[in-house]
């Protein structure tokens, strides 16, 4: 059975996360065995630095500007677009202005 946080009633999805000056926030909306799905407001200048998972993951961006940089290909992202970061394969973010996002990480065995 899926972990639901706060969504059992139609949710305007730019209201589930909140920016926080200097800062990243994140809510986990849904999480079981098979992925997690996980809102998150960035700060102008906030970021995440390059790292991997293990799992392939869509980020869909719903609010904002951030470059997405993936195995060194930097992409310049925009509200409504969506790209997908490869498992094990080396993605940083970082917010041109405030931005949100929605990350969908897909576990597979």
């Amino acid at each position: 059975m899926a972990e639901i946080s706060a969504i059992d009633s139609p949710s305007d999805l730019v209201d589930l996360v909140r920016y926080q000056d200097g800062a990243v926030v994140s809510r986990v909306l849904a999480k079981d065995s098979s992925g997690t799905v996980t809102a998150f407001a960035f700060d102008a200048g906030q970021g995440l630095s390059e790292h991997e998972t293990p799992f392939n993951a869509l980020l869909y961006l719903f609010d904002g500007t951030a470059t997405i940089s993936i195995a060194g290909t930097s992409h310049r992202l925009t509200c409504g677009q969506i790209i997908r970061l490869p498992a094990r394969v080396p993605h940083a973010l970082e917010a041109v202005d405030r931005f949100k996002m929605l990350l969908v990480m897909l576990r597979s065995t």
